[in-house]
């Protein structure tokens, strides 16, 4: 397995908590610097401290990603502190979910600035250091969602889908000048996420939270996934054994994979495996 190298300097979004957290930890047991981000500064800081006392170098910055001046500053103090950087995560984001029509407009346009513009900000104002520079990568979280699209999660499933399509298009744009792009496409994993979900009918709230409770995959245990296949040079990385079978029959079965589903939820299927 490639290894990091120690002292790589490394830059996390989202690295308050949850999946954030354990990507984190996990860079920074392979010798990482790292400047903890997110829009909370107080976990952050707490994040940045568990880091240190581990005998690690880390920082802590107060970012909101919808804002690309922040973003441009998070890009800045990297460079204040270590002349660059040579591994970006965009992990931050939220989930907005409910039945098209009751979801606000409003609460789209968050999604979108969060899960999407938040990435394309990061990968905008990192992504040309690196290439001058010849080398670093790149790691998007997106979601199996993106992939699949399942039913009643309109504004996370579109704004995932986003993310891949854009790893996508870097991965070839970047990848001559050695700037490796991967993006982490996990399914349910036990994180804080659903705790600030938005729900918006369809008793979407409580399934998601069923779903994240009881999920068997720790956000350690994907974080270590992903580092592993980002340092391989892997564009797409699909930690659990669920999401790569459903990515492989919707490939497979093409618009019947969704006639598949959409019976399934008629017939109260999916329902019953949800309860």
């Amino acid at each position: 397995m490639k290894e990091l190298p120690r002292g790589a300097r490394a830059v996390v979004t989202g690295g308050g908590s949850g999946l954030g957290r354990a990507l984190c930890n996990d860079l920074a047991g392979r010798g990482a610097r790292v400047l903890v981000t997110d829009v909370n500064l107080p976990t952050a800081e707490e994040t940045a401290e568990m880091l240190r006392c581990r005998g690690c170098e880390a920082h802590a910055m107060q970012v909101d990603v919808r804002k690309p001046e922040q973003v441009e500053a998070m890009a800045r103090k990297a460079s204040e502190l270590w002349g660059g950087t040579d591994v970006l995560v965009n992990n931050a984001g939220l989930a907005v979910v409910g039945e098209l029509g009751k979801i606000p407009v409003e609460e789209w346009q968050f999604q979108v600035d969060v899960n999407l513009m938040g990435v394309i900000w990061g990968c905008h104002y990192f992504g040309p250091e690196m290439v001058r520079r010849g080398s670093g990568f790149l790691l998007n979280v997106a979601s199996a969602a993106g992939l699949l699209a399942a039913p009643m999660m309109g504004p996370y499933n579109v704004t995932k889908a986003g993310v891949i399509a854009l790893s996508e298009t870097l991965f070839v744009e970047l990848g001559p000048a050695g700037v490796h792009v991967s993006v982490l496409c996990p399914t349910f994993l036990r994180t804080n996420i659903h705790k600030a979900a938005r729900s918006f009918g369809g008793g979407t709230g409580e399934k998601t939270d069923k779903l994240v409770t009881e999920a068997k995959w720790s956000a350690e245990e994907v974080a270590k996934v992903a580092i592993d296949e980002m340092l391989v040079g892997r564009l797409y990385i699909i930690p659990q054994t669920d999401g790569k079978i459903l990515w492989r029959a919707k490939r497979a079965l093409g618009q019947n994979f969704y006639g598949m589903v959409r019976a399934a939820l008629k017939q109260g299927v999916l329902e019953a495996l949800l309860k």
